[in-house]
């Protein structure tokens, strides 16, 4: 007999091991399955399990025995209806991680999303008229008071607010900014597509290094609705450039019967010079600065869930809320609650302590080694060698581009790095971490406390 011959006789005496599908169904841990997700699921998944072993056995490989058939039906199910939307264990050092979420929320911000989803609320009811009410109001009052601004709307992200506001304000006008600020954000939306979309026209001044008052001021004419500022929070320019301050701008634009639009981006209310970083603007000083409308995003450097916020002068944002668009940027009860509970952490001066993004952020490095030590002995307990290193984390999220904060990082070893980072990857809750010279870097400043068990039997039990 051929070579050829056998190989094919032996896949065919595999093939006859394959157990028919109701030999299968009739197994007591299959039938068991049964009563939970029903006979049909559960016939559609050992059908697909035992395609699966056919094109085992078709590629060279032998038929499972018949003992371990329950565990692949049962493994297949698992999953199949994992949800797609998981919980992960950011390692990387990343903070503000725009693939994995941006911010997490805080415990409070946590709590109220429970609360509001458990039952009905006043997202548009007034208590005291008794009858409808504006889900704009919610939020609108901290929001004034946090930075200064007379009125103040929330719509689902920034991108959102920077179009309702040159929709509502600038819709077949022009608007001048400066060729320094044509910025592209994350996913390949960019600011000419945005302000082309609302029917505003864009008039671009200076040069993509260098504007100067000027440049604006020539650029007027009876067409000209606004002057808008774009806040560069996912890039830096360095060395010969010049670019007017938010005052000379804003008083241009007033003494021209301009707007003054100032999209901030990421968007803080605290001094990030204040922990190492390099100088944010703040929403307080826009508003201080005398900008007719300010944009800024809610779930990065404010700590928050994913939101666009408007604060301005009351006859502008008024306009905005009364745009048709309006309704369709809105947000829901539940991010109105997380978003509320988030700025009374401002409100209490408690910020940095409860919001998990300043508390990375402010992170002694003291404590990140002592963590970072305290895996290390975890570890090698396990007979798992691994270091710990000096490194660097992220801010992320565009926001403070180039900016590092000092860390330590736990570092491992080993021949086939990518293959543990996959394996990681596939864990029930995956740990997402960085590789660099062949080395496993884990980063403890966004690893939250109370994942710190999961990380490190996860590591244990993948790391041999």
């Amino acid at each position: 007999m051929s070579t050829t011959n056998a190989t094919v006789s032996d896949r065919q005496a595999e093939y006859r091991k394959l157990p028919a599908v109701d030999a299968l169904l009739r197994t007591p841990e299959l039938a068991h399955l049964a009563v939970t997700i029903g006979d049909a699921m559960l016939a559609e998944a050992v059908r697909a399990v035992l395609a699966n072993a056919r094109r085992a056995i078709a590629a060279g490989e032998v038929a499972p025995t018949f003992d371990t058939w329950p565990h692949l039906v049962q493994q297949h199910l698992e999953e199949a209806l994992a949800p797609s939307l998981r919980p992960v264990i950011n390692a990387t050092g990343v903070i503000i991680h725009t693939n994995l979420g941006r911010a997490p929320l805080s415990a409070a911000a946590l709590a109220a999303v429970q609360r509001m989803a458990a039952g009905y609320s006043t997202l548009e009811y007034d208590l005291v008229a008794g009858g409808r009410g504006s889900r704009h109001d919610h939020a609108r009052r901290l929001l004034c008071e946090l930075t200064g601004a007379e009125a103040a709307m929330v719509v689902n992200n920034n991108a959102a607010a920077v179009y309702l506001a040159l929709s509502a304000l600038c819709q077949g006008r022009e608007v001048l900014i400066s060729r320094s600020q044509l910025v592209e954000i994350g996913g390949g939306f960019r600011i000419p597509d945005v302000l082309r979309q609302s029917g505003a026209r864009l008039v671009e001044v200076g040069t993509t290094n260098r504007t100067h008052l000027h440049d604006f001021i020539y650029a007027v004419n009876a067409e000209s609705a606004a002057i808008m500022r774009v806040h560069s929070s996912n890039f830096k320019q360095l060395g010969f450039v010049t670019m007017p301050s938010l005052a000379e701008l804003t008083a241009a634009a007033h003494a021209r019967g301009l707007l003054l639009i100032d999209d901030l981006g990421s968007g803080t209310l605290i001094d990030t010079a204040a922990y190492g970083l390099a100088p944010e603007p703040t929403v307080q000083q826009s508003v201080g600065a005398g900008a007719d409308i300010i944009t800024f995003s809610g779930d990065k450097l404010l700590g928050g869930p994913q939101a666009g916020i408007v604060v301005g002068r009351t006859e502008h944002v008024e306009r905005l809320q009364r745009h048709p668009m309006a309704r369709a940027l809105r947000v829901d009860k539940l991010t109105l609650a997380a978003l509320e509970a988030t700025l009374y952490s401002y409100r209490h001066g408690r910020a940095v302590q409860e919001i998990p993004v300043w508390r990375m952020i402010a992170a002694p490095i003291a404590d990140l080694q002592a963590r970072a030590a305290g895996w290390q002995t975890f570890l090698a307990a396990q007979s798992i060698v691994a270091e710990v290193h000096p490194g660097e984390s992220a801010v992320g999220g565009g926001s403070l581009p180039g900016e590092t904060l000092p860390t330590a990082l736990l570092a491992i070893d080993h021949p086939a790095p990518d293959l543990i980072a996959a394996a990681l990857r596939r864990q029930p809750t995956p740990v997402i971490c960085r590789i660099q010279q062949d080395r496993l870097l884990f980063d403890p400043r966004t690893v939250l406390p109370e994942q710190e068990e999961t990380l490190l039997t996860t590591l244990a039990a993948v790391i041999k």
